[in-house]
Protein backbone atom coordinates (compact mmCIF):
# COMPACT_ATOMS: atom_id res chain seq x y z
CA UNK A 1 0.00 0.00 0.00
CA UNK A 2 2.89 2.57 1.11
CA UNK A 3 4.39 2.12 -2.70
CA UNK A 4 1.59 2.30 -4.21
CA UNK A 5 0.45 5.58 -2.40
CA UNK A 6 3.93 7.32 -2.13
CA UNK A 7 5.31 6.02 -5.31
CA UNK A 8 6.89 9.38 -6.29
CA UNK A 9 8.57 11.83 -4.21
CA UNK A 10 6.67 15.65 -3.52
CA UNK A 11 8.57 18.04 -6.15
CA UNK A 12 9.11 20.79 -3.57
CA UNK A 13 10.54 18.33 -1.05
CA UNK A 14 12.48 16.57 -3.36
CA UNK A 15 13.93 19.70 -4.64
CA UNK A 16 14.42 21.09 -1.19
CA UNK A 17 17.19 17.85 -0.54
CA UNK A 18 18.39 18.02 -3.97
CA UNK A 19 19.61 21.43 -3.48
CA UNK A 20 22.38 20.23 -1.08
CA UNK A 21 23.78 17.99 -3.48
CA UNK A 22 26.80 18.02 -5.41
CA UNK A 23 27.98 15.51 -8.39
CA UNK A 24 31.02 15.59 -6.25
CA UNK A 25 29.37 14.16 -3.24
CA UNK A 26 28.75 11.02 -1.38
CA UNK A 27 25.72 10.62 -0.46
CA UNK A 28 23.73 8.19 1.99
CA UNK A 29 20.04 8.03 2.28
CA UNK A 30 19.08 6.13 5.73
CA UNK A 31 15.49 4.84 5.92
CA UNK A 32 15.47 5.09 1.87
CA UNK A 33 12.48 2.89 2.06
CA UNK A 34 11.02 2.30 -1.46
CA UNK A 35 13.68 4.65 -3.63
CA UNK A 36 10.95 7.34 -3.79
CA UNK A 37 14.00 9.74 -3.10
CA UNK A 38 16.87 7.75 -3.55
CA UNK A 39 16.01 7.06 -7.68
CA UNK A 40 15.82 10.80 -8.66
CA UNK A 41 19.19 11.22 -7.12
CA UNK A 42 20.35 8.11 -9.06
CA UNK A 43 18.74 9.32 -12.22
CA UNK A 44 20.51 12.74 -12.17
CA UNK A 45 23.45 11.29 -11.66
CA UNK A 46 24.62 11.49 -7.67
CA UNK A 47 26.86 9.12 -5.96
CA UNK A 48 24.12 7.78 -3.21
CA UNK A 49 24.07 4.67 -0.79
CA UNK A 50 20.88 3.86 0.52
CA UNK A 51 19.92 1.72 3.89
CA UNK A 52 16.82 0.26 5.60
CA UNK A 53 15.87 -2.32 7.47
CA UNK A 54 13.08 -3.15 5.48
CA UNK A 55 13.86 -5.88 3.15
CA UNK A 56 10.27 -5.69 1.74
CA UNK A 57 11.19 -1.56 0.75
CA UNK A 58 14.63 -2.46 -0.41
CA UNK A 59 13.22 -5.29 -2.61
CA UNK A 60 10.83 -2.39 -4.27
CA UNK A 61 13.11 -0.26 -4.94
CA UNK A 62 15.45 -2.61 -6.92
CA UNK A 63 12.54 -3.62 -9.07
CA UNK A 64 12.58 -0.05 -9.92
CA UNK A 65 16.50 0.71 -9.89
CA UNK A 66 18.25 -2.67 -10.05
CA UNK A 67 21.56 -1.05 -9.89
CA UNK A 68 20.90 0.83 -7.03
CA UNK A 69 23.26 0.45 -3.93
CA UNK A 70 21.40 -0.02 -0.89
CA UNK A 71 21.76 -2.44 2.44
CA UNK A 72 19.77 -3.64 4.59
CA UNK A 73 20.67 -2.66 8.54
CA UNK A 74 19.51 -1.47 11.74
CA UNK A 75 20.80 2.31 12.18
CA UNK A 76 20.59 1.74 15.84
CA UNK A 77 23.45 -0.97 15.94
CA UNK A 78 24.87 -0.12 11.96
CA UNK A 79 28.96 1.00 12.40
CA UNK A 80 29.26 3.21 9.84
CA UNK A 81 33.01 2.50 7.73
CA UNK A 82 32.87 4.95 5.13
CA UNK A 83 32.16 9.00 5.74
CA UNK A 84 29.98 11.17 3.95
CA UNK A 85 29.37 14.22 2.94
CA UNK A 86 25.84 14.71 2.47
CA UNK A 87 23.02 12.49 4.48
CA UNK A 88 19.74 13.58 4.60
CA UNK A 89 16.38 11.74 5.58
CA UNK A 90 12.93 12.98 4.54
CA UNK A 91 9.24 12.66 5.23
CA UNK A 92 9.82 12.95 8.77
CA UNK A 93 10.88 9.83 9.07
CA UNK A 94 13.41 10.40 12.10
CA UNK A 95 9.85 10.89 14.12
CA UNK A 96 9.26 6.84 13.92
CA UNK A 97 11.79 6.46 16.83
CA UNK A 98 9.54 7.66 19.62
CA UNK A 99 12.44 6.05 22.04
CA UNK A 100 14.46 9.21 22.98
CA UNK A 101 17.54 7.62 23.82
CA UNK A 102 17.57 5.40 20.69
CA UNK A 103 16.68 8.45 18.48
CA UNK A 104 20.09 10.23 19.97
CA UNK A 105 21.75 6.89 19.99
CA UNK A 106 21.06 7.39 15.82
CA UNK A 107 22.14 10.88 15.42
CA UNK A 108 25.19 10.42 17.01
CA UNK A 109 25.93 7.12 14.65
CA UNK A 110 24.73 9.53 11.76
CA UNK A 111 27.07 12.68 13.48
CA UNK A 112 29.99 9.79 13.05
CA UNK A 113 29.31 8.77 9.65
CA UNK A 114 29.55 12.74 8.46
CA UNK A 115 33.14 14.16 7.04
CA UNK A 116 33.84 16.99 9.31
CA UNK A 117 32.63 19.42 6.54
CA UNK A 118 29.39 17.71 5.75
CA UNK A 119 25.88 18.40 6.42
CA UNK A 120 22.72 16.34 7.32
CA UNK A 121 19.42 17.47 6.62
CA UNK A 122 16.13 15.70 7.86
CA UNK A 123 12.67 16.58 8.56
CA UNK A 124 10.17 15.61 11.84
CA UNK A 125 6.73 15.88 12.79
CA UNK A 126 5.98 19.00 14.65
CA UNK A 127 3.69 18.76 18.07
CA UNK A 128 0.64 20.80 16.11
CA UNK A 129 0.10 18.01 14.11
CA UNK A 130 -1.04 15.89 16.83
CA UNK A 131 -4.71 14.16 16.05
CA UNK A 132 -7.32 14.22 18.42
CA UNK A 133 -8.20 10.92 20.72
CA UNK A 134 -10.63 8.97 18.10
CA UNK A 135 -11.42 5.40 19.60
CA UNK A 136 -13.43 4.31 16.18
CA UNK A 137 -11.74 2.62 13.38
CA UNK A 138 -12.28 4.01 10.18
CA UNK A 139 -11.26 3.75 6.54
CA UNK A 140 -8.25 6.21 6.01
CA UNK A 141 -7.05 4.95 2.50
CA UNK A 142 -8.20 2.05 0.13
CA UNK A 143 -6.31 0.63 -3.11
CA UNK A 144 -6.41 -1.78 -5.71
CA UNK A 145 -3.31 -3.99 -5.93
CA UNK A 146 -2.06 -5.16 -9.44
CA UNK A 147 -4.10 -8.50 -9.21
CA UNK A 148 -7.47 -6.39 -8.70
CA UNK A 149 -7.82 -6.92 -5.02
CA UNK A 150 -8.71 -4.49 -2.98
CA UNK A 151 -6.29 -3.37 -0.15
CA UNK A 152 -8.41 -1.21 2.84
CA UNK A 153 -6.18 0.99 5.62
CA UNK A 154 -7.68 1.57 8.59
CA UNK A 155 -7.15 3.53 12.24
CA UNK A 156 -7.65 5.02 15.21
CA UNK A 157 -5.67 7.34 16.93
CA UNK A 158 -4.61 8.97 20.54
CA UNK A 159 -1.76 11.19 21.36
CA UNK A 160 0.01 10.78 24.86
CA UNK A 161 1.02 14.08 26.39
CA UNK A 162 3.68 12.78 28.42
CA UNK A 163 5.97 11.21 25.82
CA UNK A 164 4.39 13.66 22.85
CA UNK A 165 3.89 10.19 21.10
CA UNK A 166 0.61 10.14 18.22
CA UNK A 167 -0.30 6.26 18.29
CA UNK A 168 -1.91 5.17 15.16
CA UNK A 169 -3.42 1.54 16.02
CA UNK A 170 -4.24 0.29 12.12
CA UNK A 171 -5.50 -2.50 10.55
CA UNK A 172 -4.92 -3.68 6.54
CA UNK A 173 -7.42 -5.84 5.13
CA UNK A 174 -7.23 -7.18 2.13
CA UNK A 175 -10.38 -7.90 -0.29
CA UNK A 176 -11.60 -9.89 -3.13
CA UNK A 177 -14.62 -7.78 -3.80
CA UNK A 178 -16.59 -7.88 -0.42
CA UNK A 179 -14.35 -11.06 0.93
CA UNK A 180 -12.07 -10.70 3.66
CA UNK A 181 -8.92 -12.69 2.61
CA UNK A 182 -6.44 -11.58 5.26
CA UNK A 183 -5.57 -8.65 7.70
CA UNK A 184 -2.75 -7.58 9.29
CA UNK A 185 -2.61 -5.22 12.16
CA UNK A 186 -0.06 -2.85 12.24
CA UNK A 187 1.05 -0.45 15.59
CA UNK A 188 2.24 2.74 14.36
CA UNK A 189 3.46 5.50 16.10
CA UNK A 190 5.06 8.67 15.77
CA UNK A 191 7.08 11.14 17.87
CA UNK A 192 5.89 14.78 17.82
CA UNK A 193 8.88 17.56 18.69
CA UNK A 194 8.08 21.20 20.03
CA UNK A 195 10.20 23.85 18.87
CA UNK A 196 13.70 23.38 20.22
CA UNK A 197 12.95 19.93 21.35
CA UNK A 198 15.33 18.47 18.84
CA UNK A 199 17.89 21.08 18.23
CA UNK A 200 18.59 20.36 22.26
CA UNK A 201 19.19 16.45 20.91
CA UNK A 202 21.25 17.97 18.61
CA UNK A 203 23.68 19.84 20.15
CA UNK A 204 24.09 17.06 22.81
CA UNK A 205 25.49 14.56 20.17
CA UNK A 206 27.54 17.17 18.97
CA UNK A 207 26.65 19.23 16.11
CA UNK A 208 27.49 22.72 16.58
CA UNK A 209 25.96 24.66 13.16
CA UNK A 210 21.93 24.10 13.09
CA UNK A 211 19.44 25.78 10.89
CA UNK A 212 15.83 25.24 11.66
CA UNK A 213 12.88 25.71 8.70
CA UNK A 214 9.79 25.09 8.53
CA UNK A 215 9.16 25.20 5.16
CA UNK A 216 11.10 23.59 1.98
CA UNK A 217 11.72 27.44 0.72
CA UNK A 218 14.12 27.82 3.28
CA UNK A 219 12.24 29.66 5.40
CA UNK A 220 13.16 30.14 9.52
CA UNK A 221 11.47 28.70 12.64
CA UNK A 222 9.62 31.27 14.27
CA UNK A 223 7.30 29.45 16.37
CA UNK A 224 4.96 26.20 16.95
CA UNK A 225 2.57 26.60 14.40
CA UNK A 226 3.83 24.20 11.58
CA UNK A 227 3.13 20.86 10.55
CA UNK A 228 6.73 19.62 10.74
CA UNK A 229 10.75 21.27 11.07
CA UNK A 230 13.88 20.73 8.81
CA UNK A 231 17.27 21.03 10.26
CA UNK A 232 20.64 21.34 8.60
CA UNK A 233 23.18 20.25 10.91
CA UNK A 234 27.03 20.45 10.70
CA UNK A 235 29.41 19.64 13.04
Amino acid sequence: MYDILHNKAPQDELDFYLSYAKKEYKILEPLCGNGRFMIPFLTQGFDIIGIDSSEEMLKKLKQKYPFARTFCVDLLKYNFKEKYDYIFIPSGSISLFTNITECKIILKNIKNALKKDGVFVFAVDNINAKSYNDNNYKITSSVSTHNGLNLVLKNKSYFDEKTQTQFYPSIYELYDEDKLIKSEYMDFQIHLYKQGEMEDYLKEVGFTKIISYFSFSKTLINNNQYDFFLYECRH
